[in-house]
């Protein structure tokens, strides 16, 4: 058994703030003043700069839908914004979603915790499904018994 998650809510909304970002520096960019009294002028390389501007905003904002988790007999895959690490079952104890956080936490030997982004409260059912079929290939790792 494999499970895979992504945030899904996030991603829509990221995906929306992203476009809505792109679009508001391009209407700027065509609004900026070619000439005015006081002497300002912006050329086609502002306009330019303004826009890549907007499209680096936007890029940066599409890097929060990076986080996925990926969890098999082997042990857990995670990535978060900016790192991805594996973990084998042998050094996860937990896999939770502590209450009033926004995802779910493994849980490693001495007391470490690492969040799993991918896994986010705002998605719900997934995020239990998702949460519910790591511990069950937690347990399996344990061999029978455990």
């Amino acid at each position: 058994m494999t499970v895979e998650a992504r945030p899904r809510r996030l991603t829509l909304v990221c995906r929306g703030v992203a476009a809505l970002v792109v679009v508001t520096f391009g209407v700027l960019a065509l609004l900026l003043p070619r000439g005015s009294s006081n002497g300002q002028v912006f050329g086609p390389a502002d306009q330019v700069g303004f826009f890549g501007i907007g499209l680096l905003l936007a890029v940066g904002v599409l890097c929060l839908t990076r986080p996925r988790v990926r969890a098999d007999g082997h042990g857990v895959w995670v990535r978060n914004v900016l790192g991805d690490r594996f973990f084998p079952w042998q050094v996860v104890v937990g896999v939770h979603l502590p209450d009033g956080a926004s995802w779910a936490q493994l849980e490693l030997q001495d007391d470490e915790t690492v969040a799993v982004l991918a896994l986010q409260r705002s998605d719900q059912e997934p995020t239990v499904e998702a949460i519910l079929a790591m511990r069950t290939l937690l347990r399996a790792s344990r061999g029978p018994g455990a």
